[in-house]
């Protein structure tokens, strides 16, 4: 296995791993609608692969139309969701949270003062590069292993009080609460997607079986964002299930 997550003694051809790591960052929007894809030459050095094996990935990228290739401006995303938000009430969904976390247990993987990704600066409306704090968890239920939180929290709202002790025993909304920051609303984005090889160990699952991809904004007072999470679960011990009213249904 590579560290960019391809299994080189897996059964699934390399191309094909390669098309199903470009379309799972398409679906879950790391790649949105515009953007414009690596190169052959690039993605061959990005995955230690031949050009050979990424130009058949992004040739089947182009027949599920999730790209479009044209040979002097490149290979750009065509693929747009069609989905549209759904509202929910803010207090039950964080009161959900809470309880979710205190009806798990929740193993601190690694917890530290980072710059900023370019994923998690868009999401937290920061610059490239500003200090955050990055915690990677292992949620598990009844023991086993139930998904991968990947959560980015601005230095400025972590103040420096958030660490290993804590996030083990403290759900993390609970712990923003604390800090003295009220949650004003937010944004939830729901994917289905596949598991590369290393998620797949942690999450003691088949590569590629499938998984929840749950992307999340939880943002304060003037729209103020103060956690980013991505969390993986496994869609054979996961789901969501929404209580759907006559006001979240528009119907009101």
């Amino acid at each position: 296995m590579t560290e960019t997550g391809l299994a080189r003694d897996d059964a699934i051809p390399l191309y094909h791993q390669l098309f199903l790591t470009l379309r799972d960052e398409i679906l879950s929007g790391k790649r949105p609608h515009g953007s414009v894809l690596p190169t052959e030459h690039q993605l061959a050095e990005m995955f230690s692969v031949s050009r050979i094996t990424a130009r058949r990935a992004l040739d089947e990228l182009a027949q599920h139309e999730f790209v479009e290739r044209r040979r002097r401006t490149g290979t750009r995303v065509i693929y747009q969701s069609a989905m549209k938000p759904i509202e929910a009430n803010l207090e039950q969904t964080v009161e959900a949270l809470l309880a979710f976390g205190r009806d798990t247990r929740v193993r601190v993987l690694s917890v530290g003062e980072v710059e900023a990704d370019a994923g998690a600066a868009e999401a937290l409306r920061l610059a490239p590069g500003a200090p955050v704090v990055r915690a990677v968890r292992l949620r598990t239920l009844d023991g086993e292993p139930l998904g991968q939180i990947v959560s980015h929290i601005p230095a400025t709202v972590a103040r420096g009080r958030i660490d290993r002790a804590a996030l083990q025993s403290q759900p993390i909304l609970s712990m923003i609460r604390d800090l003295g920051h009220q949650i004003v609303g937010g944004w939830q984005a729901v994917s289905a997607l596949s598991a590369d090889p290393v998620l797949a160990a942690t999450l003691d699952i088949e590569p590629r079986a499938a998984i929840l991809q749950v992307e999340r904004v939880v943002t304060g007072e003037g729209d103020a964002p103060l956690l980013h999470t991505v969390a993986s679960y496994r869609a054979d011990r996961y789901r969501i299930s929404l209580d759907l009213r006559g006001s979240t249904l528009g119907f009101a």
